[in-house]
């Protein structure tokens, strides 16, 4: 008995301290970026290496600020990210509504080939979807760098996934009973429905957006409408100080990082929701 209770205790002891190693994998680059960001240049230097700076300073965010343009990259991030995110909500929402309540022919197979979107890396139809994008000479315009980040794939599966057990046939035919137009079903009362899903796809489009780094390196060559990514790579191109890049990555990173310690219940409780329900 005693043997049988023993192997399961340190097989879970094994699992707590290989979660933590791991985690402590992830978490150590993140605190050695902002410790370089918070130091003075020769510190950058000592060897062997401190983890902690020895004199706090925040010099390289100043400097890092007046050599880039780092307000206009923020600002150009958020104005992606917002519109992007926007419009992932708005289709996915309908198109997951759809899917979800309507039987039409070719429904299963129309899903399956949005699906299959989701599985094809977007480096392998890049290139065609640049050509096509430069032949609609919208190459260095801000709808050139929406276009690809107006739909996506997981997102239609996700809500179609929340809208068909969170969103019942009665309340429709109530709904359809009291005069209420498909149109505004999908887009007055299910939204109400489904408010906990959309909030989670919402952070999720936007730090995709946000992060974005690929298409907006292939389709701008003009830094005024850089957002934050591109624009600090380019900065840090130009630059050998590592205290002022680890600045600019520190700022690049907040917004993505507050959204997600202050909202990651949202993210963890709409993803296993839709996991449980499909």
């Amino acid at each position: 008995m005693r043997r049988e209770r023993l192997v399961p205790n340190v097989v879970r002891w094994i699992v707590i301290a290989l979660l933590i190693i791991g985690g402590l994998a992830m978490i150590f680059p993140l605190v050695w970026l902002v410790s370089t960001s918070l130091r003075p240049a020769p510190e950058l230097l000592l060897v062997p290496p401190r983890l902690l700076p020895e004199h706090w300073t925040l010099d390289n965010y100043a400097k890092a600020f007046a050599s880039a343009p780092l307000l206009l990259y923020l600002w150009n991030s958020f104005v992606f990210a917002l519109v992007s995110t926007v419009f992932i909500l708005l289709t996915s929402t309908v198109a997951g509504y759809i899917f979800a309540k309507f039987r039409f022919p070719g429904n299963n197979v129309l899903f399956m080939l949005v699906l299959a979107t989701a599985i094809v890396p977007f480096e392998i139809y890049m290139v065609p979807l640049f050509l096509q994008v430069n032949a609609l000479k919208l190459v260095n315009t801000q709808i050139g760098l929406f276009l690809p980040f107006l739909v996506l794939s997981y997102g239609i599966f996700f809500m179609r996934q929340n809208t068909m057990t969170s969103v019942p046939d009665e309340l429709l035919d109530a709904a359809r009973i009291d005069g209420m137009s498909e149109t505004g079903i999908m887009l007055r009362f299910v939204p109400r429905l489904l408010a906990p899903a959309i909030a989670a796809l919402a952070i999720l489009a936007f730090i995709q957006a946000w992060t974005a780094f690929i298409w907006p390196l292939l389709i701008l060559n003009k830094p005024a409408l850089f957002p934050m990514e591109l624009g600090l790579s380019q900065f840090a191109n130009t630059r050998v100080d590592f205290g002022l890049t680890s600045a600019g990555a520190v700022v690049a990173m907040l917004p993505t990082l507050i959204a997600f310690l202050f909202l990651r219940r949202r993210i963890v409780e709409g993803i296993t929701l839709t996991g449980l329900r499909g």
